[in-house]
């Protein structure tokens, strides 16, 4: 679960995280959505995504970014993070957790980091 810490460290710097369990496994929530989780086989991280971004980043990198058939009909993709580096990793949690952060939350954030 190394990697698995790498992305829990990320998200953890984010507003309103925490840390979570769903379907048996560590996962990481926003005002309790969840956003990611870690998969099942160790290697792969379970990342919120559009469906438009995930298909992008499935057809440009099918060996880092994989949907199994049971993630086809949710905005979901596995993710093999130790394939990434650091600001690509830190960039896709963001977007993950912009997908499932309230409004005021985000606003809140964007003020901070976006004067």
């Amino acid at each position: 679960m190394s990697d698995f810490n790498r992305v829990r460290d990320i998200a953890l710097e984010l507003p309103e995280v925490e840390q979570a369990v769903s379907w048996g496994t560590p996962s990481l929530k926003v005002r309790g959505r969840m956003f990611l989780r870690h998969y099942e086989d160790a290697e792969f991280t379970v990342f919120k995504v559009s469906r438009e971004e995930r298909k992008a980043l499935t057809g440009e990198r099918p060996d880092v970014f994989v949907v199994t058939p049971h993630y086809e009909s949710y905005p979901y993709m596995l993710v093999r993070t130790a394939e990434l580096p650091a600001d690509e990793l830190r960039e896709l949690i963001t977007d993950a957790w912009r997908m499932s952060a309230p409004q005021r939350v985000l606003k809140s954030f964007d003020e901070t980091t976006h004067p």
